[in-house]
């Protein structure tokens, strides 16, 4: 028995226990931890001596992000989860204030961590084949460094935005007709993606050994990273992506820890050639997850129509993993910090249907999707409603849920040269 009822097959069992920073409607935005539908003020518990001993600063929670915990170490999260769960489950000498449990419906969540740095790698085999053969039909689908290190950029981190943001249609360069044209952006498109959060940072000038990830690494969530496929056509040589990409990047509210996570921990697949020293370890740094992306669209909802699902997958399979990324974009002295976000590139799978983007579902809109209206799509309209789904466990009654994390595609407000919209 918990003191918090939770439902059968919920993705977020006692087991579970993601954190994330929510509004209950007072103004105060501050961390909470997701049990069952209901959500718990950490807090709360911090002052009422759930956590005493443990060395966590007074305002740790109280803030509007959880930067400062994330910096306080492994050993710490560790001491904190046990305790929740003691304290959950009825066995701790502390008693839960009733005060401190909501639903979680009544929280308006934000991203969990204000990263200083995003970085997006490109770490599918299968979405990279994909795209290469596609832009590239009489070359390599893969070029000789995408086998070597873990291909990424680095964005932005003023345009990551908590579930439920809508997205406003970009506008930019973009070739019609074969001639550059400034206007809003008709190939619009998701990525479904996994993000990981830095727990711990590092110095300027000192990489992260890829055998300490695990002390580095606090978590996972979900993460969609919006892309205008025909302004990123136009812009992305000889530097790659930029106004593609930057306007908008959704981040979902609760944050999974790895312990949470370690049961679904996979040995990635065989990498060929093998890496180099600094990529290599014999940690199981795969996870297996199942993904999902859930579309409906303006239609569908005003003739009472569910969303339906174009996209399920895993993440069991990506190449390169979330420990050889973290190494990777260390071992120039790159500095990392608390809440740093950087997200795995676009999960695809090797079968039709297992696509994390609309490029790849649609053929770059040679096979549309078809929709339970009759319409169809190849990349977005305005109006269209994206959720992304994930969890890690194949039975409903253990898995442990990533949560969702969705955003509505809204018109372009594009200026002109003088300013106007």
């Amino acid at each position: 028995m918990t003191v918090v009822a939770i439902p059968d097959e919920s993705p977020f069992p006692i087991t579970n226990l993601p954190f994330g920073i929510g509004d209950p409607g007072d103004g105060h935005p501050r961390a909470w931890v997701a049990v069952g539908d209901h959500a718990v003020d950490l807090d709360a518990l911090h002052a009422a001596g759930v956590f005493h001993g443990i060395g966590i600063p007074p305002t740790c929670f109280a803030r509007g992000d959880l930067n400062a915990y994330l910096a306080l170490g492994r050993d710490v999260w560790s001491s904190v989860r046990a305790r929740l769960r003691d304290a959950l489950e009825g066995s701790s000498l502390t008693r839960v204030p009733e005060r401190s449990i909501v639903r979680r419906s009544r929280l308006r969540m934000d991203i969990p961590t204000r990263p200083v740095d995003y970085v997006d790698f490109y770490s599918s085999i299968h979405h990279a084949t994909n795209l290469g053969r596609m832009f590239r039909p009489d070359g390599d689908a893969l070029l000789p460094n995408w086998r070597r290190i873990p291909i990424g950029y680095h964005g932005r981190t003023g345009t990551l935005v908590p579930d439920g943001t809508p997205v406003r249609r970009p506008a930019g360069y973009r070739l019609v007709d074969g001639e550059p044209e400034v206007g809003p952006s008709g190939r619009l498109d998701i990525e479904l993606e996994v993000g990981t959060v830095v727990g711990v940072g590092n110095a300027v000038g000192e990489p992260i050994p890829i055998g300490r990830a695990v002390e580095h690494i606090y978590g996972m969530c979900l993460v969609n990273d919006w892309s205008a496929r025909d302004i990123q056509a136009f812009e992305y040589q000889p530097l790659g992506p930029f106004l593609g990409k930057s306007f908008a990047t959704s981040v979902s509210p609760w944050l999974v820890s790895l312990e949470a996570l370690e049961p679904f921990r996979v040995a990635p697949p065989t990498q060929d050639p093998p890496p180099a020293d600094y990529l290599t370890t014999d940690e199981p740094w795969g996870f297996d997850l199942h993904l999902e992306v859930w579309l409906d669209t303006e239609a569908m909802r005003a003739a009472g129509l569910p969303p339906v699902c174009i996209s399920e997958t895993g993440f069991a399979d990506m190449y390169w993993t979330p420990a050889q990324q973290l190494a990777h974009l260390t071992v120039n002295g790159a500095a990392t910090h608390p809440g740093d976000l950087f997200a795995s590139g676009t999960v695809s799978g090797a079968e039709l249907g297992s696509e994390g983007s609309l490029i790849e579902l649609a053929a770059n809109g040679d096979r549309p999707i078809r929709l339970p209206d009759g319409t169809e799509r190849a990349f977005l309209h305005d109006g269209d409603r994206v959720e992304l789904r994930g969890w890690a466990g194949a039975d409903p009654r253990t898995r442990i849920g990533l949560g969702t994390v969705s955003g509505t595609v809204l018109d372009c407000r594009a200026p002109d040269g003088r300013g106007r919209t």
